[in-house]
């Protein structure tokens, strides 16, 4: 049993034959009504045993089981609504599916999530459905990362609501509250819950619970607490009541709120209400953010998406409370949100049946992005997910340990606490950090305060950064499988543009520059195409004529013998070993004879430029005569070289 939210949707009288019939459904209705499903399945059930079954009934019984977390149960009475009539409002398609899910029959409940879809319209629930109906495989694709057993502290009552308190470990518990009093709930017929403590050891272990914190009981529920860091302040759910004074709704319902106590030596007190709190609507299960600045619940306060939502509020630093703010329709849904959780590497753990799940509750998580916004909602998948409401999840991330709460078949009670050791993290949508480091081309000399510009496809400026001191550059939150272009510029270099497709996996791209001088320092014997990183002049087999991507780079080593107008060059050209020798001197020959009218050509002086072919003399590579190489390897050999003479 959790105190969870409900959606109670107004009550018509059932019209049945029999006056001592009506008046049992009368009385069942009055059950229904005050939460105390279990007296009203009683009831509802001995009367549709007789064989008086109405559509209004039918769908009380349904809700009192689902309700109530009985999904087989819920799927057998809404099964039998629907086989009476389909002319059912939406919500009950959904609901009807989602009790499906609770017996593994997820054929007919994709089924009635199609109808309830149609039927709805609007409805996120069913929106997310049509964008995702693959989900059973991408719960699958999720599975298997926990290693999950009985936590070993669990009751024949409902036992939840995990808390992490230094090595301890607090619980919410329905076990017997008291020797002479025992207070039962009518909704559940189960006791009131208690907090309990037990030990934790390194690995997940508990020792034998006690009940914590008995300064904090009263006759209702307490449950679900969260604890600074400093084990000084706790936050915990409690039924609207304090300092002996009972709250009710307007509609006689003493519903749930949030209060904080602090520990005074061993004793916790000055138990105070939440400011946000209100008589009318419910408060619970609040979680803390890694630094404490910001409370996390579950409420069903004016605002909210579904029949409960998860909200957030700002802890100022004078203790007080800023405006609680709804997480939005990526996290809330028109179902039920509670018990969220957020862990020390800002991932928002929470229960939703509203969210594409396995059945019942199942447990979600999304990434908190640093401005607030969430990324994607993933199901964590089983064993940790089952057909049966699974819930309350908590982490430790140093040790990978922790627990959550489900009511799933082979447990001690209702709802029973699970350790868990998570053995594989979970992927997020794929994540991108695009770096790398800015160097000088020729030394490798690193080039801090380097402008760093990354642009799209299309060469839309995104974001611009500096290279620190150890000439590195860093862009994240860039999109995997995206094409970007990386620009970078600094006063005595040329700047240089790269471009750059990303991979479709997450992870670190690293993209390197080497910058070049703007003004270099050459000296003779320098080879110009070397000292300009201008490309080596290649030939075709056999030829010796100016291929057209040569007479680009010619057109280069010419620019530069232009602003040098004293310099003076030798042209040195080369075939690969393939022909004789004698017929490879004359190639090349022809080759550097060919290279220097070109140039004469285009307007330099014949005093100029020297040259010589060199044949096969000098190959850059292992391929001499009748040694087996590839065309793109004598490719390598067929140049030209142009060495500085004088200057």
């Amino acid at each position: 049993m959790k105190i969870k939210f409900t959606y109670i949707a107004f009550l018509s009288i059932i019209c049945i034959s029999g006056y001592s019939q009506k008046a049992a459904v009368a009385s069942a209705d009055k059950e229904y009504e005050k939460y105390a499903y279990v007296d009203a399945i009683k009831t509802y059930e001995r009367v549709a045993e007789k064989g008086y079954k109405s559509q209004d009934m039918l769908q009380k019984l349904g809700n009192s089981y689902y309700f109530n977390a009985d999904l087989e149960n819920a799927a057998k009475w809404y099964g039998e609504l629907f086989a009476m009539t389909q002319d059912v409002d939406a919500e009950y398609y959904y609901r009807y599916s989602q009790s499906l899910k609770g017996i593994g029959d997820y054929s007919k409940a994709n089924e009635m999530l199609e109808k309830f879809n149609q039927k709805s319209g609007i409805d996120s629930r069913g929106k997310l459905y049509e964008e995702r109906k693959n989900y059973l495989e991408e719960i699958k694709k999720n599975s298997g990362r926990y290693n999950v057993e009985n936590a070993g502290i669990n009751s024949e009552y409902s036992d939840y609501g995990s808390a992490f308190f230094g090595d301890k470990v607090v619980f919410t518990s329905a076990r017997d509250t008291g020797n002479f009093s025992k207070r039962q709930h009518s909704w559940t017929n189960q006791y009131f819950t208690n907090m309990y403590v037990a030990d934790m050891s390194p690995e997940g272990a508990l020792s034998a619970p006690q009940k914590f914190a008995k300064s904090l009981n009263t006759k209702f529920h307490e449950a679900t607490p969260a604890f600074t860091k400093d084990g000084k302040t706790m936050y915990f759910t409690r039924n609207n009541y304090n300092d002996g004074k009972k709250g009710k709704s307007s509609d006689k319902v003493t519903l749930l709120k949030i209060y904080k106590a602090t520990l005074e030596g061993e004793k916790w007190t000055n138990v105070t209400e939440l400011p946000f709190n209100n008589n009318n609507y419910s408060v619970a299960h609040p979680a803390l953010s890694p630094d404490g600045k910001t409370l996390y619940f579950a409420s069903d306060m004016p605002g909210t998406l579904g029949q409960s939502d998860i909200f957030k509020v700002s802890i100022n630093a004078d203790g007080s409370f800023g405006t609680p703010e709804n997480l939005g329709p990526k996290i809330n849904t028109p179902g039920r949100e509670s018990f969220p959780f957020v862990s020390d590497e800002n991932e928002l753990y929470f229960a939703s049946d509203g969210q594409l799940g396995l059945g019942g509750f199942d447990i979600f998580v999304s990434k908190i992005e640093k401005d607030g916004s969430f990324k994607e909602v993933k199901n964590i998948g089983e064993p940790a997910n089952s057909k049966k409401d699974d819930f309350g999840f908590v982490i430790n991330t140093k040790t990978s340990n922790g627990f959550f709460s489900s009511n799933r078949e082979g447990g001690n009670g209702n709802d029973d606490i699970y350790k868990f050791l998570e053995t594989k993290k979970l992927e997020f949508a794929c994540e991108q950090l695009l770096s790398g480091i800015v160097t000088d081309m020729e030394t490798g000399a690193i080039l801090p305060n380097t402008k760093v510009t990354l642009s799209d496809e299309k060469f839309n400026k995104l974001k611009e950064t500096t290279s620190d001191a150890t000439g590195k550059y860093v862009f994240e939150d860039v999109q995997c499988g995206k094409t970007y272009y990386v620009k970078a510029e600094k006063p005595e270099y040329v700047t240089k543009e790269v471009k750059v497709t990303l991979p479709k996996e997450s992870g670190e791209t690293d993209l390197p520059i080497a910058l070049e001088k703007s003004v270099k320092k050459v000296k003779v014997g320098d080879d110009l195409a070397k000292t300009f990183g201008i490309k080596i002049i290649y030939f075709d087999l056999d030829k010796w004529n100016i291929r057209p991507d040569a007479a680009t780079d010619l057109a280069k080593i010419v620019d530069v013998m232009r602003e040098y107008p004293t310099m003076k060059v030798n042209v040195r050209s080369h075939t690969d070993s393939r022909q004789t020798h004698k017929y490879n001197e004359k190639l090349s020959d022809r080759r550097a004879k060919s290279t220097i009218a070109w140039m004469i050509q285009d307007g330099i002086q014949a005093s100029r430029l020297t040259g010589k072919g060199y044949g096969e003399t000098q190959l850059v590579n292992k391929c001499a005569d009748g040694v087996e190489c590839s065309e793109e390897e004598h490719q390598l050999n067929r140049r030209s070289e142009f060495i500085i003479t004088e200057l």
